[in-house]
């Protein structure tokens, strides 16, 4: 590694180690402000500027939060000349990006890339696997879930719904005859999800910028919201199924095919007196085999509210990280920020919890397309980059939901 890299390394690291320690400090600072406000209240003394206190302090933590995670990310990013593409084929990929001139690239198709002078050029696999990257990096749920890639645009996949019979048998013993298990066959077909990052000449004319990772950097963020939305609420029409699209029931009536929820008792809002509670119920929805890999995933507003919260020993629920990268807990399990989940206020689901990886599955559709275009918007060229995903739930069992309702 070179002295400029390990520079650039050692300066990441102090910023984020900096970065972690005013994070610190300010739920220190929180956590004092929250005290008083209790106090506060328990003397049925209400005080606004406590309040408003506590709530900025709340947005100062969501900021930090933030800036740890763009940090994080940045450090993670692959650095300038990593790639692995062949010389012949990144020359032409190279080509077309900076002049768009795509004459090379049509004579590689059928070797590493492949050709559509209509629709754009399947960009190389070094390509795709930065933007991949960097999706991971910025997107909640790809982090939690289980990714698989496929050469489709449709998966099917056969799953259990229960039924089947099992047991134990001495080695000379009859065996009974088994049940055949329920068998369900799920459908996850992909949508096109797409992005338009806009390039100026200069940049595309400078040999030393790494335009492949400039379109990385590009597409992640706006694919990230994107995917994240549909992860979350998708119709699964054209996109991705969302776990908030499934059928919820209450988790004492739960059946296959269906969410089962822990409502908090009260509408709009946790129960004033035991606010804990219903998040412990939800813990405890799923079966012992799903806890060991569970998660939380809720929006910042409903974190803001759950930050306040202290369980029976007075200690207070949410832990911040103490690793840049890693999420905070929650009752010591990992918590997620999904900003697409409901508010409190709206008596939906607004959180979910169990394990995401088992539970929810993203299907990537190999290729990923780039159209250079250098006409609808000049000065500035155009790379119209799409990207086929789909999603959806792969076990009911495996994730519950909290709703802010009376029953």
């Amino acid at each position: 590694m070179s002295h400029t890299k390990e520079t650039k390394q050692v300066s990441r690291s102090v910023a984020v180690k900096a970065a972690q320690a005013d994070f610190a400090s300010t739920f220190e600072a929180f956590k004092e402000a929250n005290d008083s406000r209790l106090d506060a209240l328990e003397k049925k003394q209400s005080d606004s500027l406590l309040d408003e206190k506590v709530a900025r302090i709340n947005v100062a933590l969501d900021q930090q939060a933030k800036h740890i995670e763009n940090l994080a990310i940045t450090a993670a990013q692959p650095s300038l000349g990593g790639a692995v593409m062949n010389t012949e084929a990144k020359s032409a990929w190279s080509s077309y990006m900076r002049t768009g001139d795509g004459s090379a690239l049509v004579s590689l198709e059928g070797k590493s890339l492949s050709a559509d002078t209509e629709d754009g050029y399947i960009a190389p696999l070094e390509t795709e696997s930065r933007i991949d990257t960097a999706l991971i990096e910025a997107s909640p749920f790809r982090s939690i879930a289980t990714v698989r890639r496929v050469g489709s645009g449709y998966f099917k996949k056969p799953v259990s719904a229960g039924g089947g019979a099992a047991g134990w048998a001495g080695e000379s013993e009859a065996r009974i005859e088994t049940q055949a298990p329920n068998l369900e066959l799920l459908e996850f077909p992909a949508g096109e999800l797409y992005a338009m990052p806009a390039a100026t000449q200069t940049l595309l004319d400078d040999s030393v910028a790494d335009v492949d990772q400039w379109l990385a950097d590009e597409v992640r963020d706006i694919f990230a919201a994107q995917e994240t939305a549909a992860f979350a609420a998708g119709d699964g029409v054209n996109k991705p199924r969302g776990i908030l699209s499934y059928n919820q029931v209450a988790d004492a009536s739960y059946s296959w095919g269906n969410l089962g929820y822990v409502a908090t008792g009260t509408a709009g809002g946790f129960n004033s007196d035991a606010p804990v509670d219903a998040i412990l119920d939800l813990i405890y929805a799923p079966k012992t085999s799903y806890r060991a890999g569970a998660s939380f995933i809720m929006n910042r507003r409903t974190l803001g509210e759950v930050r306040k919260f202290k369980d029976s020993d007075g200690n207070y629920i949410w832990q911040p990280s103490t690793e840049a990268g890693q999420p905070s807990t929650l009752l010591g399990y990992k918590l997620n920020e999904v900003e697409d989940m409901p508010d409190v206020a709206s008596e939906g689901a607004v959180m979910a919890f169990g394990d995401f990886r088992r539970g929810y599955l993203i299907v990537d559709r190999q290729g990923v397309r780039v159209l250079r275009d250098p006409y609808s918007a000049k000065p500035y060229v155009l790379f119209y980059t799409t990207k086929r995903v789909g999603g959806g739930i792969q076990d009911f069992n495996a994730i519950k939901l909290l709703k802010t309702s009376a029953s």
